[in-house]
């Protein structure tokens, strides 16, 4: 699970596991809350955990919008696709991987890159962590 930031394309969290049920993804929302703020609204694909009640429920109490994707349009939320293909193709496809815990630590490691030292121009040539910095 990938969570970024759509107007300043960094990565906010990365959630590695076999499963990752509702209670987990609310847990990770939940410390990305405690640093970041609450977001107006939040776009999910349909998989059993973004469709949840629990999550609805935890969305409706910090005032934010769950955005469902229409079944069979990734393209709607592009933005996680991208990252999703690009840290299994730069990072963990590179790597002989044997345990869920090296495979947490290489994808903070890539998103930790990509926010702090990766230009991008969708954004005007600089990394996402710079976004916030740079005045309107």
């Amino acid at each position: 699970m990938n969570v970024p930031d759509d107007f300043t394309r960094e990565g906010l969290g990365t959630e590695v596991d076999f499963s990752l049920p509702a209670e987990r993804f609310v847990r990770s929302l939940n410390q990305i809350i405690g640093w970041r703020g609450k977001p107006l609204a939040i776009r999910v694909d349909n998989g059993s955990r973004y469709v949840s009640s629990m999550l609805m429920t935890w969305a409706e109490k910090q005032g934010a919008a769950l955005t469902c994707l229409q079944p069979g349009k990734p393209r709607q939320n592009a933005c996680v696709e991208r990252c999703n293909r690009t840290v299994r193709h730069e990072r963990l496809a590179l790597c002989i991987l044997e345990t869920i815990q090296e495979v947490q630590q290489i994808a903070t490691e890539w998103l930790w890159t990509q926010d702090n030292e990766s230009p991008d121009t969708g954004i005007g040539g600089v990394a996402p962590a710079m976004k916030l910095k740079i005045p309107a």
